[in-house]
């Protein structure tokens, strides 16, 4: 039956391109962001895991960044302590030579005088952005014995009489460094590695020490500096055995900084590649879920637009037809 009022055929084809038009423009959007699920409303699943996700991976690239801060940090102190142990070596060895020797121990003097100059100086140098991690900001009040610091004082007999004492008490202490998050057990909380700051300013200051030694030898000597008190002769003092003893001492603590600074290093290196390698994890892990196929899209976004071609042709034959009833009346 025919009807004038109700166009059966028109509405239907209506309805299909209405649809075509739905899913082409669903097509079209997937392909212009390149993604398959922009919105809770397009998978709600999916969406929130890859929101949580997607700030996941934020945060650990963050925490990657700022581990960045602290790697320079610790590889400034720990080339300052390498050098400060080169510096160190070389002020054993001379010690050393002084041994057997029948002379010249003023030069040694100097020679030792100048290496802990190259030491202070390194020490100094040794900091990144500010961030002291060796004790070099306290240096000064040690030798000056203030701020409730103690300057070192080595004896005659080659010890170090008065022990030295830092009166700066963030120096030689341990930091928490945050190295990325963690979802364990349910619960949201950061991870963390411990670095350590180091009291490199105490033993540059007994170095100090040795060279500037000064009292009264078991003969009734007077003497001031390593030249005059190796060379004094009273071998009951014993001073350069001892001294060398000492010097071999600190040179192992400095060789300690050195290495656990290195390891620090280390640390902080692995994690930041761990970290990277997370981060790319995650984000190909959501883009797995969210991102759009494009070799289906481009399908599609064809199929669609010669369903569109003739849904429109088909609507326009089914908006003829009420035409074909005026036949019936000629």
């Amino acid at each position: 039956m025919s009807s004038i009022n109700t166009n059966a055929s028109a509405m239907n084809a209506l309805s299909t391109l209405r649809q075509i038009n739905k899913d082409l423009e669903s097509t079209q959007s997937r392909i212009s962001t390149g993604l398959q699920v922009e919105s809770g409303k397009d998978n709600a699943a999916y969406f929130q895991i890859s929101e949580t996700m997607k700030g996941d991976s934020s945060v650990s690239a963050s925490i990657n960044e700022g581990l960045t801060l602290t790697k320079n940090s610790v590889s400034t102190a720990r080339l300052g302590a390498e050098t400060i142990n080169g510096l160190a070596q070389e002020f054993l060895d001379k010690v050393a030579f002084a041994q057997g020797a029948t002379g010249g121990h003023s030069e040694i003097e100097s020679d030792l005088a100048e290496l802990v100059k190259q030491m202070e100086t390194t020490l100094s140098q040794s900091t990144f952005n500010g961030d002291d991690m060796l004790g070099a900001g306290s240096y000064a009040d040690i030798l000056a014995g203030t701020g409730g610091s103690t300057n070192a004082v080595a004896d005659v007999d080659g010890t170090i009489g008065t022990a030295v004492v830092n009166g700066d008490t963030t120096v030689g202490t341990d930091r928490n460094t945050v190295t990325g998050i963690s979802r364990a057990g349910g619960t949201y909380g950061t991870t963390s590695i411990t670095v350590g700051t180091h009291d490199m300013a105490s033993l540059v200051a007994q170095f100090k020490a040795i060279v500037e030694v000064a009292g009264t030898t078991a003969g009734g000597t007077a003497v001031t500096g390593f030249g005059e008190t190796a060379a004094a002769g009273d071998t009951t003092d014993n001073f350069l055995a001892t001294a060398l003893n000492t010097a071999e001492g600190l040179l192992s603590n400095v060789t300690d900084i050195a290495t656990k600074l290195g390891q620090s290093e280390k640390s902080i290196e692995n994690q930041q590649e761990f970290l990277s390698s997370v981060v790319d994890n995650i984000d190909a892990g959501v883009g797995s879920m969210i991102d759009a196929n494009m070799e289906e899209e481009a399908a599609r976004l064809q199929a669609l637009q010669v369903q569109q071609q003739l849904a429109t042709q088909s609507l326009s034959i089914a908006n003829q037809a009420p035409q074909n009833i005026l036949s019936l009346f000629r």
